[in-house]
């Protein structure tokens, strides 16, 4: 947590839940894996989070949105690095989003070929029905 003594406005934690449609359960289990940072208010009170803090909230709820991992968004977290040079982070984030189009291709053609199987199945079952109820009817 940073201790803020700016004069940049601060979200408190449960208004941030509320409006972001997250727990702060949720939040707190993200600053406590190191994805995201709070600021401590300058009268003590609750953790909040800064305008910046809540773009990155916002990216997160995105990438998870796209299926990354906790440990995926670390990795972007490290790569994003203190510096906060975006450009030693999107090469990662291209890394993963290339390994989960991989993975949702895959997936697909799995499914594709789930799906042939059934239906194959299906029509040798049908098929088996009607000769059974021809043998027995003729």
């Amino acid at each position: 947590m940073i201790n803020e003594t700016s004069s940049e406005s601060i979200t408190p934690i449960g208004e941030l839940a509320i409006s972001l449609g997250l727990t702060t359960r949720t939040l707190r289990y993200w600053e406590e894996v190191g994805i995201i940072e709070s600021v401590q208010r300058a009268d003590g009170a609750t953790r909040g989070y800064t305008p910046y803090f809540v773009r990155r909230i916002r990216f997160i709820m995105k990438l998870k949105e796209l299926g990354l991992t906790i440990k995926e968004m670390q990795d972007l977290y490290v790569a994003y690095g203190e510096a906060k040079q975006t450009e030693r982070m999107i090469p990662r984030l291209l890394e993963i989003l290339d390994e989960h189009v991989n993975t949702i291709d895959e997936r697909m053609a799995s499914i594709a070929s789930l799906r042939k199987d059934i239906v194959d199945y299906r029509k040798r079952m049908a098929l088996k029905f009607e000769e059974s109820v021809a043998t027995k009817s003729g």
